[in-house]
This record gives C-alpha cells, structure tokens and sequence, in this order.
C-alpha cells in the first residue's frame, strides 16, 4: 500500500507509551520497600565472647548491648536496667520478637543476668546472647 492509499487509522505509531513500564517500576519498588527487613543496629561495639555453637537468628529482633562498662544500650542511646522492661513490653505488644543481648567479654555477668530477667520480665519468650563463632 502506498502512502496514499493509507487509511488515517493506518498511521505508524510515532510515540512509544512508557506509562506501563513506569507503573512496573514503582509496584516494584513499593514491593522491594515493603519486604525490606530493617536491621536495628545497638550503636555500640562490643567484643562478644566466642562460643563453638551458635545458631543464627532471625534478622527481625531486638538488640540490647551490655558495654564493657555496664551500660545497657538500646537503639544507639544509654537505658537503664530498668527501663530494659518497657522497651520489650512495647516492642512486643504486636510480633513475638526475640531479644538478642550483646554482651561485652568484660561486662559483669551480674549485669548481664538483670538485663535478661527484664527482658523476661517484659514479656519476652526468647532470650539469646550473641557470641562470635570461634575460629
């Protein structure tokens, strides 16, 4: 068929329709966002004890640290003993989280024990301490 003889209706597509493509990409996106697992780090480098045995974890937790200096830290900011309780119990109202307690080799072991019985105390039904694999 010559141009002529072309019907309007006949016209090649001079414009290609991203929309649907743009339409893939955010429901994607939205999809990758939603699914993302966010890691709460506790803001503080502590040395774990070495342990032969150890398990991972679930990456959805909550991450208590004991420093070397017996600070309880939680969220990159200093807490109390104390306050250990409310945290889980807040943290815990909606998921079964697990609480992992990071402990310094240094730390008190006195220190240690009064945060998991918080912990406990909270509410929380599982408990761990986090150790380093040993080489």
């Amino acid at each position: 068929m010559s141009k002529a003889n072309r019907l309007p209706s006949e016209e090649p597509m001079s414009d290609i329709n991203i929309s649907p493509l743009i339409d893939m990409v955010f429901i994607l996106l939205i999809f990758f966002i939603v699914t993302t697992v966010f890691v709460e780090d506790t803001g503080v480098e502590v040395q774990k004890p070495v342990a032969v045995l150890q398990e991972d974890l679930q990456k959805n937790s909550i991450l208590i640290a004991v420093t070397a200096g017996n600070q309880v830290v939680y969220g990159g900011r200093e807490v109390t003993v104390a306050g250990v309780r409310a945290i889980v119990q807040r943290l815990t109202l909606r998921d079964d989280l697990p609480v992992i307690i990071q402990a310094d080799q240094a730390s008190e072991a006195t220190e240690v024990i009064k945060v998991i019985d918080e912990a406990k105390l909270g509410r929380a039904k599982r408990v761990f301490l986090s150790t380093d694999p040993a080489r």
